[in-house]
């Protein structure tokens, strides 16, 4: 069973999904969950079925205190890098809340600090807190639902089964049809025996 959260008061949890990505956005989400909040299913999104997933989003959003979620896009992965680009868009989310939380807790080892109001990084948080595990099921709801509508423009990648991450169908595709404005330039998007004429 996982915990509410690391500390007493109004505190967030945060996370990210589509960092492994080569195309489209890093999506992250900010959660406030009340103290009375709990789920039998709710866990690290990774370890949920898509259906399962779907199923708690709404949840999320209904009882949780308040949320946001945030996309950063391609162009500017690639000007600031991922690991920056994630770490904006979490502030990004958090920016969105409607109660000001008085602590942050984050999923993995690297964040700035928001504000003046204290942190903790959490390696595997999303396994280990509900208001993390709440932030990385909306992160990815989130930025799957945004890669299903992308797939109807470009249904040559097949967004809509591989989400961006570097399948070899996405590769190959890749391969064969080149980039589009939803890849991420700055990304190795094929191995080294081919070269991309951009």
């Amino acid at each position: 069973m996982l915990a509410l959260q690391l500390f007493d008061g109004l505190e967030a949890g945060t996370d990210e999904a589509g960092r492994g990505c080569l195309a489209g956005p890093v999506t992250a989400a900010a959660v406030i969950l009340p103290k009375n909040f709990s789920n039998a299913i709710l866990n690290d999104s990774k370890q949920l079925s898509e259906r399962k997933r779907e199923i708690l989003r709404p949840v999320i959003e209904l009882e949780a205190m308040t949320f946001g979620v945030a996309h950063i896009f391609p162009k500017e992965i690639d000007s600031i890098n991922i690991l920056n680009a994630s770490i904006l868009g979490m502030h990004k989310a958090i920016d969105q809340l409607s109660i000001i939380p008085e602590h942050i807790i984050v999923d993995g080892n690297k964040f700035k600090p928001y504000k003046e109001i204290p942190h903790q990084t959490i390696i595997k948080g999303d396994g280990k807190y509900l208001n993390i595990a709440a932030a990385s099921v909306l992160a990815k709801t989130y930025r799957d639902a945004y890669m299903e509508k992308i797939h109807e423009e470009f249904p040559m990648y097949n967004w809509k089964k591989n989400k961006g991450y570097p399948t070899v169908e996405h590769r190959e595709a890749i391969k064969k049809y080149g980039t589009t404005k939803y890849h991420r330039m700055s990304f190795r998007l094929l191995p080294e025996q081919y070269t991309l004429d951009l």
